[in-house]
């Protein structure tokens, strides 16, 4: 949850600092705005990128773990198999 925090106000005084930045500049209000509209459209294909990394980040982890998962899984069923296998072994030899 830290880590979310520190993201968004990173993105946030970015995007506030590039605003800014282009409002002091001495320029008419037409390149202005032409310039807000950039810096946005830059930041926010910064912010998909990023976001695009963490989600692929994300999406491989939850293969990984899933796939321990299973092999752990898998792991069990023959032990318990084995186990099955001993008992009715002993019993048998028992008779």
């Amino acid at each position: 949850m830290k880590t979310n925090k520190v993201i968004l106000g990173l993105i946030g005084g970015l995007a506030t600092g590039a605003i800014l930045g282009v409002l002091f500049a001495p320029d008419s209000g037409k390149k202005t705005r032409k310039k807000i509209t950039d810096k946005s459209k830059e930041l926010k294909d910064n912010v998909k990128s990023d976001v695009d990394k963490l989600l692929q980040k994300i999406d491989e982890k939850y293969k990984s773990v899933a796939g321990d998962a299973n092999k752990l899984v898998n792991e069990g069923k023959d032990l318990v198999h084995e186990g099955k296998a001993k008992i009715e072994n002993e019993i048998a030899n028992k008779n």
